[in-house]
């Protein structure tokens, strides 16, 4: 028996904006002229994303009267707090989430109210009651489904909570498992100069997705996860982070995270190889934390960029949405309708420094 991904939502924030344009409020807020707005344009322009979404409309207009958000002052002071962000995030979170899950079941032939398992991921918010009960109640969900909750693992958390849906699928053939990540990375931005600040503001957007597991007993058709593989590089504790500051979730991604993921990346494909008994890859759905850690896995795995043309694709339209970034190329990957017999490899990064792989067989 094995559990099968069979159908997959996605949805984004209304505010569409051209990263053109993020760049210049970026500029704007810290307060760049001369060398350093080149240097930060350069910056933008090697990202390799055209445009992202965010809840907050404030990044598309550097007319401070429009602002909804931030403060109408030059240095953004008073500076939102965490308890502000906070708020945000439980007013937008839910809805962003619910139009994913539609999203996802519009796909699938299964209703909402048959769904035993409910996974909610994010690492950019949480309260309680959390996310999880607004779903169920918002989505009119069973009392009775049974919750799991994933908070705060990043953007690789999309593999563990397909290997958590997969685990429940395999230990009940009737089980109905919704997974469903939502992350709103752009409520935490820092004003701060340093390299890490300006390379996280430089790629991070807002973005939901959902995927609907089953039993291949029931009859389902789609991905099947057969080897998932993590690895742990303690040497890159430090290049990756996410703590929670007065101002705000305060992410730290170093430059230094492609050189790690390139150190470690070959040797975790060999073992999870090794667990899938020697399939051949046909395809792939590389989590595209950045344009430099595509190039990184092209170059290790001996790739061109055609294997990696849905991450790509997602990075330029979307951004990273952390862990809900994953799903998005899953998505673009069930859209090609993949043949009998194909395996997939998926690969995710986070905090640790982690690598998260699976291999997805048709």
């Amino acid at each position: 028996m094995r559990s099968v991904i069979s159908a997959i939502g996605t949805a984004v924030p209304e505010n569409k904006i051209p990263q053109s344009e993020i760049f210049e409020f970026m500029a704007k807020a810290h307060g760049f002229e001369g060398k350093d707005k080149t240097r930060l344009k350069a910056l933008y322009r090697a990202s390799g994303i055209q445009t992202r979404h965010s809840v907050i409309p404030d990044y598309s207009s550097l007319n401070m009267e429009g602002w909804t958000f931030y403060p109408k002052s030059k240095d953004l002071s008073p500076f939102p707090t965490t308890q502000q962000r906070s708020i945000l995030y439980k007013e937008a979170a839910p809805d962003l989430a619910m139009q994913a899950v539609k999203n996802c079941i519009q796909k699938s032939n299964i209703k909402l109210e048959e769904i035993t398992h409910l996974i909610t991921i994010s690492c950019t918010g949480m309260y309680a009651p959390g996310l999880d009960i607004d779903l169920v109640n918002g989505l009119k969900l069973r009392p009775d489904v049974q919750r799991t909750c994933i908070n705060f693992m990043g953007c690789y958390a999309a593999i563990t909570g397909i290997r958590t849906a997969d685990a429940f699928c395999k230990a009940d053939p009737k089980a109905k498992v919704l997974v469903v990540s939502t992350e709103l990375c752009t409520i935490h931005f820092q004003n701060k100069t340093d390299e890490d600040n300006l390379l996280a503001n430089a790629l991070f957007s807002d973005g939901a997705a959902a995927l609907l597991m089953t039993s291949s007993e029931q009859g389902s058709k789609g991905l099947s996860p057969v080897a998932f593989h993590n690895q742990i590089l303690n040497d890159g504790g430090e290049s990756m982070a996410w703590d929670i500051g007065d101002f705000g979730f305060e992410m730290k991604l170093s430059s230094y995270v492609p050189t790690l993921i390139e150190s470690g990346i070959a040797g975790m494909i060999d073992q999870l190889k090794t667990k899938m008994g020697g399939n051949s890859i046909q395809r792939y759905a590389i989590h595209p934390g950045g344009k430099r850690i595509l190039e990184v896995i092209e170059q290790e795995l001996n790739l061109d960029k055609n294997d990696n043309r849905h991450a790509y694709e997602v990075l330029q339209n979307y951004g990273n949405m952390s862990s809900a970034t994953l799903i998005f190329v899953l998505e673009k990957l069930m859209e090609e309708k993949p043949t009998k017999g194909e395996h997939c490899l998926s690969v995710a990064f986070g905090p640790g420094l982690t690598l998260e792989s699976m291999v997805l067989g048709v």
